[in-house]
């Protein structure tokens, strides 16, 4: 048996191979046919395969690996197919067997490459590998102080994690996008930073699918996002791919308009995703509709000027005169881009004249444009951008004033209203905030620069234009403007031209030219004594004259035939005695003659109906009746309020029912009353003068008649007064001798609306609060000082402490402290009372004070030793300014810096400290790194 079980064992095992050849023998034509279905399936994927590469396939993309093999190893076993079936055709009876156990492997091989193809994915190709950015050619920072605090700056916002949206802006050819590409390069080189950086050029106008094409450029995904078409649809492909990359920089340079980050695709920059977003710009109001950080791009300083002028010229400049090469460098004014174009220019000329010449071109850019087209060509971009004719006009007008002018804001928008930039509206205030916007629409385009000064009660603000702005502006112009220190000659007074300004700041003789210019429409005058009778005969069409301070002492009849005038303004003509007759001059809509001196009412003025702006000087006389109830238009009444002033009558300024501002003196009490009683509301800005001539009850008697809502109260040598209203946002308080105190604890209602308080000359005054002896511990009412932003306190020379510690917390909005001639000061803020050694040791908790603060000027305070004490710091973010001279026993700067990985910020690029050299020596620290990290910002004084 168990031979017979091995038999058949050994038989299976003969047979098997055998009855495998049969069937391969037997079965060879039907192994053929499947191997001819399967090698067509084959076919058809490979087609589908090809056709869906090729597509897929564009510049810098190549086929995956796997693909490529696939399809060789396709070819391969099509061509081995083909041969089997063509030897199978001529094959003899012992090979089909051969053939048959072929085509079944070919099967298996065929059926394994089509289970291949399924796996390769939703993509065939392949493209380069992501990069983490790409470096960018840049030139050496200009303004070594400058650029670089600026670029510091932005790397601290950068690092720190409270920024995410951080935008830098300046006007254009200023350097942001020098210092962008440092920083750019910073990132690439410290990789531990951020995984990718990302830079974009957005520039002009704002496209979506551009902007959208361009970051995807850098992801390589721009040939997946060109199948869209949707806005829509590509952000959402965008956001998709840039959510996978964690920790990049999104750099946008040059951004002309805010948008929503949503509709490009863009991810919100959160601490999460670890992103970042820098954007550049000219435009401020661009950097808030992006909700950013704000950091402004300085212009170089003087010395950063002229190193970086010396540098590229390339040459020695000792052979031509100082006054010249000065002279070049100013005109510059401080822009790097000019700075840059000009000096290469003059690369190795030593010719003096054709230094010269540059100089000349450069004082009158209109008629030589050689040297800084390529700066103008950026700057004109801004003015296109506007997108405004109104904003437009309105820039080209303050071209009309010298360089470096300081153009008061208010007399600015009077202006525009002359020139019909501002269109009248029947409240004058609305027209106001008009001008107001327009021209803070042009400071965050940096196209003005704005500034301020302490006059009276409030602030003086202006606006000026930087002097290549003004060039560009005057470019534009062309020959409708025609502005020059020195009267041109007759035939240099062009037909077309519409705007003249002739302002010298020297005193000049006037022609006797008569120019016919029957288009010009606006005239400004500065620095002539006479002007011939002869000048305005064939100036018919003039509309608007201003006429600037000068040793002017009458003005040529022939004005009074100027009967298209709107506007007549003296400004600072104070040896005019006497205009000409304005009887024909009904056009007028504006005449200004407050700071001339004249003294007399001018001749016509009853017929002037059409007015709605009045200044007029005269002098120890009454308005002549009737005069006033005939100007029914008016809306601002300004008249001269000395002892020698023009007096009104009090019902013939309520019969005024369009008037919107008043100034002016009233016969007496009884009209003063009779105008009160006929305001609604009272006026928004009120200033009452007490002076020295008045009784004290009488001074009283009449404040208390003033409007609740009086805003702006000034009381000059008065007594021991306090009136203050809800409302009072301005306090001015000079030379009142019996005043101990200006504030009183017992008030029944707190001092939150003050924002400006101005002490001066008060030589008894002792305290700020006078301490109500009511209860043990008097406390400072709720919300005292809590919209203070400005406080002056100058030759008062008794008090010793300013703010009472308990008012301390309530100063987050202080701005401005100025602190001058007060010989007792001690203190700014107070130390709490038995404040020694132990309460320093155990006051280890620090406070931060004057979060807002911009500027501290402390002057001749002789006994003047602490700010505040060694528990409160003021961090420098806000700060642009400290002037300290003259305070001996001073001895701590309570500065604080934030910190950022550990180390020292950088302080404001705007910050300047001015400081006696041995004070700021002799200072003490609560950390000396403190010290070395600011004293670059400080000016010293010797």
């Amino acid at each position: 048996m168990e031979m017979l079980g091995s038999s058949l064992e050994l038989g299976k095992i003969i047979l098997a191979p055998i009855i495998e050849y049969y069937n391969y023998y037997r079965g060879a034509d039907e192994h053929l046919k499947n191997l001819k279905r399967k090698r067509d399936d084959l076919e058809c994927k490979k087609s589908d395969i090809e056709l869906e590469m090729r597509a897929e396939l564009v510049p810098g993309k190549k086929p995956k690996r796997e693909v490529k093999s696939w399809l060789q190893k396709v070819e391969m076993i099509n061509e081995e197919i083909q041969k089997i079936e063509q030897e199978a055709i001529r094959g003899k009876y012992l090979s089909r067997m051969h053939f048959g156990r072929v085509a079944c492997k070919k099967i298996l091989e065929v059926t394994e490459l089509i289970d291949q193809s399924c796996g390769f994915g939703d993509c065939l190709v392949i493209g380069p590998p992501v990069k983490n950015g790409d470096e960018l050619p840049t030139r050496a920072l200009v303004g070594e102080s400058t650029a670089k605090r600026t670029l510091e700056k932005i790397w601290e916002h950068l690092l720190d994690e409270d920024f995410r949206i951080i935008g830098v802006y300046g006007m254009g050819g200023i350097g942001k996008t020098t210092v962008m590409k440092e920083i750019n390069n910073r990132l690439l080189k410290e990789r531990d930073k951020f995984n990718y950086v990302i830079w974009v050029t957005v520039s002009k106008a704002f496209n979506v699918i551009k902007l959208q094409h361009d970051i995807a450029c850098h992801l390589n995904l721009e040939n997946e996002l060109s199948k869209f078409k949707d806005e829509t649809t590509r952000a959402g492909k965008l956001y998709a791919e840039l959510q996978k990359r964690k920790r990049y920089v999104l750099i946008l340079d040059d951004m002309w308009k805010a948008f929503p980050l949503e509709i490009v695709g863009i991810p919100e920059p959160t601490s999460a995703n670890g992103c970042k977003l820098v954007l550049t710009t000219r435009d401020v109001n661009v950097c808030n509709g992006m909700n950013c950080v704000n950091i402004k791009m300085e212009l170089l300083s003087i010395k950063e000027s002229w190193d970086l002028f010396l540098k590229t010229v390339g040459c020695d400049v000792s052979n031509i005169p100082k006054d010249v090469v000065e002279g070049v460098v100013k005109e510059c004014a401080h822009l790097p881009l000019a700075i840059i174009t000009v000096a290469r220019s003059l690369k190795n000329v030593v010719d003096i004249s054709e230094w010269r010449n540059t100089l000349n071109e450069l004082k009158t850019p209109v008629k030589g444009l050689e040297h800084v087209d390529v700066v103008f060509q950026k700057l004109r971009l801004s003015y296109k951008r506007l997108n405004d004719k109104k904003l437009q006009r309105c820039l080209l007008i303050c071209a009309l004033y010298p360089e470096d002018y300081e153009i008061y804001r208010d007399n600015l928008i009077v202006h525009l209203i002359d020139e019909g930039v501002i269109k009248s509206k029947s409240k004058r205030q609305a027209m106001l905030d008009k001008g107001h916007i327009m021209l803070n629409k042009l400071e965050n385009a940096c196209l003005l620069e704005g500034g301020s000064h302490d006059e009276f009660i409030e602030k003086e603000y202006f606006v000026k234009m930087h002097d290549l702005i003004r060039d560009m502006a005057l470019q534009i112009a062309g020959p409708k403007f025609m502005v020059s220190e020195d009267v041109p000659d007759e035939e240099e007074w062009g037909k077309d031209v519409e705007k003249v300004s002739l302002l010298s700041n020297r005193e000049s003789e006037f022609p006797y030219i008569s120019p016919k210019c029957p288009k010009l429409s606006t005239l400004l005058l500065q620095g002539y004594a006479t002007i011939p009778d002869s000048f305005f005969v064939h100036l018919q069409g003039l509309k608007v004259l201003h006429v600037f301070g000068g040793r002017i002492k009458s003005l040529p009849n022939s004005i009074s035939d100027l009967e298209n005038l709107t506007s007549l303004r003296i400004y600072r003509c104070f040896d005019l005695k006497r205009v000409p007759s304005l009887a024909k001059l009904t056009a007028l809509r504006s005449l200004d003659l407050l700071e001339s001196a004249t003294k007399e009412i001018p001749h016509g003025l009853e017929n002037l109906i059409n007015l709605r702006y009045l200044s007029l000087r005269a002098y120890n006389q009454e308005m002549p009746p009737g005069i006033l109830p005939r100007l029914s238009q008016l809306q601002v009444l300004k008249l001269n309020c000395g002892s020698n002033s023009l007096i009104v009558n009090g019902e013939e300024i309520v019969r005024l029912k369009k008037l919107d501002f008043f100034k002016g003196k009233f016969c007496g009490l009884n009209d003063f009353n009779t105008y009160l009683e006929s305001l609604e509301g009272g006026p928004s800005h009120y200033v009452y003068c007490a002076r020295k001539t008045k009784p004290a009850s009488e001074l009283g008697e009449t404040i208390k008649l003033l409007p609740k809502d009086v805003q702006a109260l000034a009381i000059f040598g008065g007594q021991n007064l306090r009136f203050f209203y809800k409302c009072t946002k301005s306090v001015c308080i000079r030379e009142c001798e019996e005043i101990e105190d200006v504030l009183s604890y017992s008030y029944t209602f707190p001092l939150q609306s003050l924002e400006i308080v101005d002490l001066v000359k008060l030589d008894k005054l002792l305290v700020l609060f006078r301490e109500e002896k009511v209860t043990p511990a008097p406390m400072v009412p709720p919300g005292t000082f809590s919209r203070l932003k400005e406080f002056t306190i100058c030759e008062c020379p008794n008090i010793k402490q300013l703010f009472a510690l308990g008012v301390l917390l309530n100063l987050a909005n202080l701005e401005q402290i100025t602190v001058f001639r007060c010989l007792q000061l001690e203190e700014i803020i107070a130390k709490p009372e038995a404040f020694d050694e132990v309460d320093k040791e155990e006051a280890k908790e620090i406070v931060e004070i004057f979060p807002r603060l911009r500027r501290l000027t402390l002057g001749i305070s002789p006994e003047l030793n602490t700010i505040c004490s060694s528990s409160n710091v003021i961090l420098c973010d806000s700060l642009d300014s400290i002037e300290i001279e003259e305070c001996p026993k001073l001895k701590r700067l309570p500065l604080s810096l934030r910190r950022i990985n550990g180390q020292l910020s950088s302080p404001p690029s705007s910050l300047q400290i001015k400081i006696e050299k041995e004070r700021w020596e002799l200072l003490e620290w609560d950390n000396h790194d403190l010290k070395m990290v600011l004293e670059p910002c400080c000016e010293f004084l010797f």
